[in-house]
């Protein structure tokens, strides 16, 4: 991680009931990939695409009868920002795992890579959507899917 990072947080707090704008704000903030600092209060890299979804759901949050406030900052210490970055590669990591596993388990099978190797694609696209600190594991993934792609491609000749 070269230099410092800023962050956006998101520091929420939203009513139990109804469950389902606390649920759809939880999915929408998963799907982005933030960090959870603690109960109510997530980050993510700063650049204007993130501040602007963060935005987005606060004010979704103020919609459902919460209150919610966006932060700009950096963390203490260059080590509590490895540790975050750390923590949040590692969740990427163990998705694209998941794809090498299935780009891996699914070349075998012809009649199922050319229907997995869209899905994984779709997938790959998902995880690169939320990887700001990308591990070893991303070029892993992109190269299984290519070798599946590969495998789809000679067998439908």
């Amino acid at each position: 991680m070269a230099g410092r990072v800023e962050w956006v947080l998101l520091a929420y707090r939203i009513p139990r009931e109804p469950s389902t704008p606390r649920i759809t704000v939880w999915r929408k903030l998963k799907r982005l990939g933030v960090a959870q600092i603690v109960d109510g209060l997530v980050a993510l890299p700063l650049d204007a695409r993130t501040k602007e979804q963060l935005e987005w759901i606060a004010d979704e949050i103020i919609d459902a009868s919460g209150e919610a406030t966006i932060w700009v900052g950096r963390l203490g210490s260059v080590c509590q920002e490895r540790a975050l970055a750390s923590r949040m590669a590692a969740s990427v990591a163990e998705e694209y795992q998941a794809v090498v596993d299935a780009a891996q388990e699914t070349a075998d099978d012809a009649a199922m890579s050319s229907r997995t190797l869209a899905r994984l694609r779709r997938e790959l696209r998902r995880i690169g959507q939320r990887d700001y600190f990308p591990p070893v594991q991303r070029e892993r993934a992109h190269q299984a899917v290519g070798t599946l792609a590969n495998a789809v491609e000679t067998t439908s000749r």
